[in-house]
């Protein structure tokens, strides 16, 4: 296991260039660890959560998702390698984003798109490649489409839930809470930093890889399966975690870590 600096920066550091009419975009965004968990949806399209959260962006130097967009006028339709292998872009999530960055573009686009994107960790083996992957994924498109100067990074992180509940919190470094909102609609469901990867830089996280295997159950389905069965979890949703949201964002900026770490065994 790796010894990672807890709170790292949120994705970002996107390098783009203009070569032959094309636009060319790379990102990198980190994996985050919740310390309040994210566990149910109230709406499996929009992914709006049951429960709001919070966790530590991951030093990017040892885990994240490297993402390169070009745009093009000369493609003739939208590609996508993941790890080394095409896939087909007709996953539900996948277009969410894309779309999702589209409908953020004054004037609109007809520009297609290819997106090449690999994590330097194993893929959903437990270590949130899909939070990190999304979250890469819309500020590359977000840049690459020139829509970062308008679209910040809470309303962009709005547009990542969509692909995957947790990269919401990837969208934003250091500490970041994403809550729950009341809306139907998923406006008011977004990220929000609690603090940055500088407020607390002795933190550490240690990463035991046990198995690089894919998880024989996704999160998706866990987490449904859960809503769908366990009274207690609705329990944990309405009366326990709003206010361990606010005793965990207190022991974070107290930097309290013996409350801290109770706060997180309890979850």
């Amino acid at each position: 296991g790796g010894g990672g600096g807890g709170g790292g920066d949120g994705g970002g550091g996107a390098a783009a260039s203009a070569t032959g009419g094309a636009t060319v975009v790379t990102c990198t965004a980190p994996v985050n660890i919740a310390v309040v968990k994210y566990w149910g949806k109230r709406d499996t399209k929009l992914i709006l959560p049951i429960n709001s959260s919070l966790s530590a962006a991951l030093n990017m130097n040892d885990l994240c998702t490297t993402t390169t967009v070009v745009v093009s006028d000369s493609f003739d339709r939208d590609r996508l390698w993941l790890n080394g292998k095409e896939e087909e872009v007709t996953n539900a999530r996948v277009l969410a984003c894309l779309n999702g960055v589209r409908r953020l573009i004054d004037g609109g686009t007809t520009q297609n798109v290819h997106i090449i994107s690999k994590n330097n960790f194993p893929t959903a083996a437990g270590l949130a490649s899909s939070a990190a992957g999304y979250a890469c994924l819309v500020f590359s498109l977000a840049a690459a489409y020139g829509v970062t100067n308008t679209a910040t990074p809470e309303v962009l992180s709005q547009v990542a839930r969509q692909g995957s509940g947790s990269a919401c919190r990837s969208l934003l470094g250091g500490w970041v809470a994403w809550d729950q909102g009341e809306k139907d609609d998923g406006s008011d469901s977004g990220a929000r930093q609690v603090a940055p990867a500088s407020h607390w830089p002795d933190i550490r996280i240690f990463v035991c890889v046990v198995s690089a295997d894919k998880k024989e159950t996704s999160s998706t389905v866990g987490m449904q399966t859960s809503v769908s069965t366990s009274e207690l979890l609705a329990h944990r949703a309405t009366a326990i975690v709003p206010k361990r949201m606010q005793d965990m964002e207190a022991a974070i900026a107290n930097r309290d870590f013996k409350r801290f770490a109770e706060l997180i065994m309890k979850d």
